[in-house]
């Protein structure tokens, strides 16, 4: 079924306009596809909500904590008994 379309001005700086447009032509898409894309791809993340669980973790660890380095440690701790 194909989607109702609305024409639409934008205005953007030249070289934002030029470099679209190249592009487009390079990937074999018109700048209507380009855009089209490119707002899915937002619609996509805005609808991604990260899980409980990552949530309930997020920021546990200090800013100034070498998350890998205190890892490695850990492991030469736990394997060293």
């Amino acid at each position: 079924m194909e989607q109702e379309t609305t024409k639409v001005t934008v205005r953007l700086p030249k070289q934002d306009v030029e470099f679209a447009k190249a592009y487009a032509k390079a990937h074999g898409m018109s700048m209507t596809e380009v855009i089209d894309r490119h707002l899915r791809r937002l619609r996509a993340l805005e609808r991604h909500t990260p899980s409980a669980e990552l949530e309930a973790i997020t920021g546990l660890i200090p800013p100034d904590v070498d998350a890998e380095q205190a890892y490695h440690d850990h492991l030469r701790d736990k394997h060293q008994s």
